[in-house]
């Protein structure tokens, strides 16, 4: 058995499905499918009850969602998702929340993928600048 704990989450152990290699550093574990070990945690976490302050980051962080960007999910502050994730203290909105968005995007609805893809995304882009220009049709977002 391998205790998992790359994941951020310390009760996962994995009874295959790595490789196991001697280095002159130590030990070095290989996980075969990452990704799908990854997706397995994700929906046995979301087709649960309440999750813990770990739990809840997994499934934020496999969604690519910031704590900001969660936060403004909901409308409530970055501060408030951290405090979540430390203490273990989330609200079953936020819960529930978190495991419909999750369900969805692993499942393949198309929609809820896109719209997770975008909110991510704003997280990385850069908008120090906004131009606008007046046309005939009205104002627009130049090019």
């Amino acid at each position: 058995m391998y205790h998992y704990t790359e994941s951020g989450l310390q009760n996962v152990y994995l009874s295959n499905g790595f490789k196991t290699r001697k280095t002159a550093a130590g030990d070095a574990v290989a996980i075969v499918d990452a990704g799908g070990l990854h997706q397995a945690i994700g929906r046995h976490i979301a087709s649960k009850g309440h999750m813990t302050g770990a739990e809840f980051r997994f499934l934020r962080k496999e969604l690519d969602f910031s704590q900001t960007r969660f936060g403004a999910l909901l409308d409530v502050s970055e501060e408030a998702v951290s405090l979540w994730e430390r203490r273990g203290r989330i609200p079953k909105s936020a819960c529930r929340w978190m495991q419909a968005l999750y369900l969805e995007s692993v499942n393949g609805n198309v929609r809820v993928k896109d719209l997770i893809e975008q909110l991510a995304n704003l997280d990385r882009e850069q908008h120090d600048k906004m131009v606008f220009e007046d046309t005939e049709a009205g104002w627009r977002e130049a090019a």
